[in-house]
């Protein structure tokens, strides 16, 4: 039943008693993965689209994300971590991860009974988990339920790899395995554009096992409203010189990945005083206010501009990231990608915005001056690539993923 109280509509379930109105209050329990920030971020958005009277939200995660969700104010329980392992040089250390795997094995249950537990005690109607495995196990063993949102099904392997039968046998076998524990979710919501142009397809669309329940709903990326006031702001900030092109190296992903590439960037960048850039680390707990280290760069720790940035950017230099790909599609800016080593979703998503001709992939083993410089021109002069861009922009504008996965949440509510 829809009762209005003091103007504004109450979709929560209600009793009556002498005199008064007991109000039901209406929970989902948010569980993003805890690496990197991707997958926080788009609980937030979700979050902050579901904020409404009757409705209380409360995530769970680990690690970064952890600290993200709080920052943004609301409250986030704490799980073991499950999380893979780095390199020195930022690349994906293979024999580290195997050598993580008795943690793994020992943290997942650990994980599932504190999910449990926080379950029990917030007594959510629905649970959205955001590529993590431990809610989903907790929401059915206390049947209860999940949606899950995911743009990785199965894990790939590096390019070398991949070249082998072997290996190819490998990640189908492993696609259609994770797709069938996957499988236990009520639903499962990709945030990406529909085939053919799904940025993380290889992931995805050759799981059989999952076919049935697969639902595009479009990028869950902020629609941000850009103002002029904004927009003024962040030029006055960053001294803006609306002559010379702008390029965001927007690097996020796993800590111990980021600093290695930022520093070779900006090693090569310093150095073309007829571009500026703007490079933001990702580091949730990190300073807001920015630095300029040379007369060209402006360094920030966190960035409180990064939709005005998106928007006045030329290019947006990233690591691959699925959800750094979303922002720039729907802002149709070009994109040069520079995924982590041997990171086979990575590399897959950045051989895919190739495919698209939407931008340029540039690997980090042998990125030089010239390879950074001779994208960058590319992107910038050839008009090619902003028309492409833009068309898949005008593709993305029509669905919603917000919208579309909020209506899918509140229906369980």
């Amino acid at each position: 039943m829809v009762l209005s109280v003091n103007g504004f509509d109450c979709l929560t379930e209600h009793f009556l008693v002498p005199s008064k109105i007991v109000f039901m209050m209406q929970r989902v329990y948010l569980a993003p993965y805890g690496v990197g920030l991707g997958h926080a971020s788009r609980l937030l958005i979700l979050a902050e689209n579901m904020k409404r009277p009757g409705i209380e939200m409360r995530f769970s995660s680990f690690g970064e994300a952890r600290n993200y969700i709080k920052r943004e104010g609301f409250e986030c329980e704490k799980v073991p971590p499950v999380e893979f392992m780095w390199g020195k040089h930022g690349e994906f250390s293979v024999k580290s991860n195997i050598n993580k795997i008795p943690q793994w094995l020992v943290n997942l249950p650990v994980q599932v009974n504190k999910e449990i537990s926080y379950m029990k005690k917030f007594d959510p109607q629905i649970i959205v988990s955001d590529s993590r495995l431990s809610p989903l196990l907790a929401a059915r063993i206390l049947n209860l339920p999940k949606i899950l949102i995911i743009n990785q099904i199965k894990l790939l392997l590096t390019p070398r790899l991949r070249e082998f039968k072997a290996g190819r046998f490998f990640e189908t076998c492993n696609g259609e395995l994770m797709g069938g524990i996957w499988n236990m979710s009520d639903r499962i919501l990709i945030p990406d554009l529909p085939p053919p142009y799904t940025i993380s397809e290889s992931t995805i669309n050759s799981v059989k096992s999952i076919k049935s329940k697969l639902d595009y709903v479009g990028f869950i990326t902020p629609r941000a409203k850009i103002t002029e006031n904004g927009l003024s702001k962040a030029k006055q900030v960053l001294q803006i010189d609306n002559t010379k092109p702008l390029i965001f190296v927007h690097i996020s992903g796993p800590m111990g990945t980021r600093i290695p590439i930022i520093v070779k960037l900006i090693d090569v960048f310093k150095k073309q005083p007829s571009i500026q850039f703007v490079f933001s680390e990702g580091n949730s707990n990190g300073n807001v206010v920015p630095r300029k280290i040379s007369n060209n760069i402006w360094y920030f720790e966190w960035c409180p501009y990064k939709d005005e940035i998106f928007f006045l950017s030329d290019v947006i230099i990233m690591r691959g990231g699925h959800t750094t790909i979303s922002q720039a599609i729907q802002y149709g800016k070009p994109i040069i990608s520079i995924p982590i080593e041997s990171h086979g979703e990575q590399l897959s998503n950045s051989s895919k915005i190739e495919r698209l001709g939407i931008g340029k992939t540039i690997d980090s083993k042998t990125m030089n001056q010239t390879t950074l410089i001779d994208a960058l021109n590319d992107l910038i002069c050839n008009s090619s690539y902003d028309d492409r861009i833009r068309n898949l922009m005008k593709i993305s504008n029509k669905l919603d993923g917000i919208q579309n996965i909020k209506d899918i949440v509140l229906t369980y509510v």
